[in-house]
């Protein structure tokens, strides 16, 4: 690809860019990791930092700069929730990466097929603070619901035992603990199934001798895994749009930098993902397979922004959202489409 010509100096007022540390495999994190990001701003005499975010601090309406020229590459419920309470944010790129979504059981369970979960006690987290913080709640209720319908079977067909919603708290080995309290309750036999995805939960669950009861990743329809991270939104302000576009696109093409270069080093990229997910390699493998290192790439394409829809319209079916979003709205295909015609240009002809 074409090389941009550096400026000669920094937008004026603008000396960093902050991109958030969520515990999620990630295009951009592996860039950051890369030293890509710090090496495609630093020209311009742009810094490039990372934050973890906490709440919904980092994504909804705020004036402060941090938030002005902020990268989010996270879970949609919080972006989501931010977009619904008036957030100006815009989505420049899905993605969507399978990290293990089941239902988990105890090894004395009879569970063979999704129809077998009726009747059964599930774990559903409370709500937190705010609706939209309420993210273990909204994964396990959507997670519930999907297993349950693919046994023809509805919300309605489940018993769900309310148990501590986690603190909202900034990510780390501890709070990825508390996240899947749920798993401990299924231990002791206070309920019979819980929802879980990602490294983490795959850990806590070996840990404590639980299986698998439902796989959601083995079944060939998408509809089954909408949840939080899938699709998983990055967001950017609507003031980068306005006033720093050629930053955004920078942003993007370094992310899909990373992504060709995770499709080739697989080793190294299950290395920068563990430190990512706060987990073991152990767990990175049993949570991130079927070739996950070759599907970072962001897009827009119809499906995710349709996947996008149904988990919004969920969450606002389901009390999560203060309004319903207007997805198609929230989309700012722009960037991305330059990216990728800068990139479709810079190749070989054949």
């Amino acid at each position: 690809m074409p090389k941009r010509k550096a400026s000669s100096a920094a937008p004026v007022g603008l000396d960093k860019l902050w991109v958030t540390r969520c515990p999620v495999p990630a295009a951009s994190s592996i860039a950051w990791a890369k030293g890509w990001m710090a090496d495609a701003f630093a020209p311009d005499g742009i810094a490039v930092g990372r934050v973890q975010e906490q709440g919904l601090n980092l994504v909804e309406t705020d004036p402060e700069n941090q938030v002005r020229h902020l990268f989010r590459e996270g879970g949609n419920i919080q972006a989501l929730a931010a977009r619904a309470l008036g957030a100006p944010t815009r989505v420049i790129g899905l993605t969507w990466i399978d990290e293990r979504q089941a239902i988990m059981v105890r090894r004395d369970s009879r569970i063979l097929d999704p129809a077998d979960l009726k009747g059964l006690r599930f774990a559903l987290p409370g709500f937190a603070r705010t609706r939209g913080e309420s993210i273990a709640r909204g994964m396990a209720l959507h997670g519930i619901k999907s297993a349950l319908a693919l046994g023809g079977l509805t919300l309605d067909d489940a018993r769900f035992v309310e148990i501590p919603a986690p603190p909202v708290e900034q990510a780390s080995a501890e709070g990825m603990r508390r996240l899947w309290l749920g798993l401990e309750w299924l231990a002791t036999d206070r309920v019979d199934a819980v929802y879980v995805k990602g490294a983490a939960a795959a850990e806590a669950a070996h840990r404590l001798g639980l299986e698998i009861g439902i796989d959601l990743d083995a079944y060939p329809s998408r509809l089954a895994r909408v949840n939080n991270g899938t699709p998983r939104p990055i967001i950017v302000h609507q003031h980068m749009i306005d006033l720093h576009p050629d930053l955004v696109e920078r942003f993007l093409e370094q992310s899909l930098r990373a992504a060709d270069w995770a499709a080739r080093n697989l080793p190294e990229v299950k290395t920068i993902v563990a430190n990512e997910t706060l987990a073991g390699i152990e767990g990175v493998e049993t949570a991130y397979r079927n070739n996950f290192h070759r599907s970072l790439h962001p897009d827009l394409s119809d499906e995710r922004i349709q996947m996008l829809k149904i988990q919004a319209d969920f969450l606002w079916l389901h009390g999560f959202l203060e309004s319903p979003v207007a997805i198609d709205d929230w989309i700012c295909a722009g960037p991305l489409e330059a990216v990728l015609e800068r990139r479709a240009a810079a190749l070989p002809s054949l």
